[in-house]
């Protein structure tokens, strides 16, 4: 589904939070179908981008307590 998202999890580098956001973004346009919502849909699209970067950011640091 969303083959240009990079992957982030690298274990010789700190992870960007910028990286996280905009693969969250990516992510989320992607399922949405949205570039850029309407002005009626930006809060559900922008509280959408900032769960799932929540998410991707518990789920590596979590890798990475666990490595």
């Amino acid at each position: 589904m969303c083959r240009s998202i990079k992957t982030l999890r690298a274990a010789d580098r700190p992870i960007d939070e910028a990286e996280v956001e905009a693969a969250a973004l990516q992510f989320v346009r992607k399922v949405s179908g949205y570039r850029a919502p309407s002005r009626r849909n930006a809060p559900a699209f922008d509280t959408a981008v900032a769960e799932v970067a929540r998410a991707t950011r518990r789920m590596l640091d979590e890798f990475r307590a666990r490595s």
